[in-house]
Parts: C-alpha cells; structure tokens; sequence
C-alpha cells in the first residue's frame, strides 16, 4: 500500500478501511483520550505502549509528529492516533502545496489503513504565540495539507486541526464574556472559515493547574479539582460551574459565537495537572495531579456537554502518558504523566487494566483478563 494507493477509487478507500474499523467522519471513540510525548529518554518503546494503551481502554492517542517507528508499533492495534506537523515545517508548507503531499505521502499514506491515522494536528498554539511570521504561515500550511488530502483522496477519513492555547482569548471571565484577541483574528478568522468547510472542531490546550497557579489567591483549588465548592455563576446566561474546566471550555464556545461559528465543536487537545514542580508551582502536587486527573476522567466518562453546550458530549486528550525527563520549562513540564518512565502509575485513578506490583519499584503487570 503504498505508492499506488492515491490512484485507488473512492469506493475501493470506503471498502477498505471500513474493513479494518476505519469509519469516515468518526475520528474520536469515545471521550477519552492520551497524549503520547516522547521528549525523553527513559521511556518504554512504542510496542510496549501500545499494550499499555490497550490495558488502560484508552482508545484515542496523539502524537506530536509523525514518528514511524510509532505508526508501526500502533498498525493493526485498533487504536485512532493523530499525529502532527510541527511549528518547524510550517512556514515551508503554507508555500507549497507539493510539500505537503509528499509530507502525507511519507508519513501518513503507507500506513494506512492498517494504521488507523485520524487526524493531523498541523503546528502547536501557534496564534497564542509571539512569532508573527509563523501566525502568518499556519492558514497556509493548514490549507495546502488539507488540499493534499483532498488529492490523496483521505479528507473523508483524516481531520485536519491546530491546537490552540487560551492566550489566543481575550478575557474568559464570566464564561459568556470570552473573545478572541482582536490581533489574531485575520489570522484566526480564515481557519475557522476552513474548519466549517471540512468539518473539524476546534482544538483547545486548557490547564486549570496553570490558571490556579497564576492566582492562587482568587481561585478556589476545588473549583480547579472538580471538588465540591460555591462554583461560578454567569449572570449574562444564567448558567451555573462547578468546575473551572467546563468553564474554560465554555469561554471558547462564546468566543467561537461571539466571532461567527457558534456552531463549531471544541474538542480538548491536551489537559493535565502536574504531580511536581518547582518551588513557586503552587499546586503542583501527586495528591493534585492524582484528584484532578480522578475527576476529569470520571466527568468524560458521563459522555455530556456543558453547561453552554450541553447535548454536545465533550472529547478529550489528557496531557500525558508518561513523565519527560527531558522537556524544557519549569519543572511541572516533566510531571504531568500518569505512568512513569518504567511503565508503573504515576498514581492510581482507576484503569483497571493495570494493577502496581508488590515491588519496590512497582512494575504494572497487565491483567489476565485483557
């Protein structure tokens, strides 16, 4: 499958991937889902991931490129795995379309549909960022990848996507108040113009941990933790939040309204809570991490909406698997894994797949029963 397989007829592509699982326009099971970072050097190969993945249930995995030793390890798995084009290609891809293809043609195409590949999330918090020459190449690197999916014939099976930081929002307090800065909407606006025409949601990075942790003083942590608390009340909707994380998602959706695209889904990229930090990191903690990533995994398993959304159940990829010893930040930046390097629980939050040793160094063993 491989060098042909653009040439192949639609009918034959419909055929074909619906016979190893591969639904059109379905691209998420579930609302569960991981981000799968690898920026470190301790931890387990991609096979053994896979088994991991496969004892924990979780369905949905992303990547932040398209690694192939990675595609190989999740073919024939059943798993969805999105993967991405990082901020490094895209000023050369928003200039030539020709890149783009032969980018799916290398890192996409051979893998399927034995690989099943549901989405490319091109560039990372792009428009919440300062480099402007990158703001301005994101539509163009998001269109041409599109029309070389187009051309490959996969836009019925393969989203296109960019996550975005709440740096692109204006304010989102209330949630009903939330707008998108007034400098990044000529470059947001014709994204989300593209996004209506293929259908894709709108990818959100939303931390309560980083919100709590710039204001601690104002911010109930139980508000943050999904724990019992006054919660907030939005007198412009009269909708009432026991949580800032459905809040959070809620100011996108007025921000999306407030812009046009009411209609558009949001759809979580990444969300976490750090188990460690630096001595200025206040709340990152095991006990923290541990309540915050309970809760978020039980509020997704409701399959509901929010409060402004309600019939439109909420999706998410929890950031991440494992700890990365080897990223760059503060320390929290090392600590949002829910399984350590060697393949053991961070802390438990109730996959039962896995179950911790006896040991000292409390290796998971998988259960008999998966």
């Amino acid at each position: 499958m491989h060098t042909s397989f653009c040439r192949l007829r639609p009918l034959f592509l419909l055929l074909s991937f619906s016979s190893y699982g591969i639904i059109p326009a379905a691209p998420f099971t579930g609302t569960y889902g991981i981000n799968y970072g690898r920026i470190a050097d301790n931890i387990p190969p991609p096979q053994t991931v896979v088994s991991l993945l496969k004892a924990t249930k979780i369905k949905n995995a992303r990547i932040y490129d398209a690694d192939h030793s990675v595609l190989e390890a999740f073919r024939g798995s059943g798993l969805e795995l999105m993967v991405g084009i990082g901020n490094e290609y895209l000023k050369e891809m928003s200039l030539n379309e020709e890149r783009a293809v032969h980018w799916i043609r290398e890192n996409v195409q051979p893998y399927l549909p034995y690989t099943h590949i549901t989405g490319i999330a091109v560039g990372n918090e792009v428009l919440g960022g300062s480099d402007q020459e990158l703001q301005e190449a994101l539509f163009g690197a998001l269109k041409n990848v599109y029309n070389a999916l187009n051309r490959l014939q996969l836009t019925d099976y393969i989203e296109i996507l960019t996550p975005h930081s709440q740096a692109v929002f204006a304010n989102s307090y209330p949630p009903s108040s939330c707008t998108f800065n007034e400098n990044i909407l000529e470059y947001m606006k014709p994204i989300l113009d593209l996004f209506l025409k293929t259908g894709s949601p709108f990818f959100l990075n939303t931390y309560p941990f980083l919100s709590y942790k710039s204001d601690p003083e104002h911010i109930d942590i139980n508000y943050a933790l999904f724990l019992p608390n006054p919660g907030v009340y939005d007198a412009n909707t009269s909708l009432y939040y026991d949580n800032m994380f459905d809040a959070q998602i809620d100011a996108a959706y007025a921000a999306l309204e407030a812009a046009g695209y009411g209609k558009m889904e949001v759809r979580v990229s990444e969300t976490g809570w750090a188990s460690n930090g630096d001595e200025d990191e206040t709340g990152a903690s095991e006990q923290n991490a541990k309540t915050y990533n309970f809760n978020l995994r039980k509020r997704l398993a409701k399959k509901k909406g929010t409060p402004r959304k309600p019939k439109l159940v909420l999706k998410a990829y929890v950031f991440a698997l494992f700890n990365e010893d080897l990223k760059p930040g503060p320390g929290s930046e090392r600590h949002y894994g829910l399984l350590k390097a060697d393949g053991s629980i961070s802390y438990n939050i109730g996959f039962t797949g896995l179950t911790p040793s006896h040991s000292s160094s409390s290796i998971l063993y998988f259960k008999s029963s998966r």
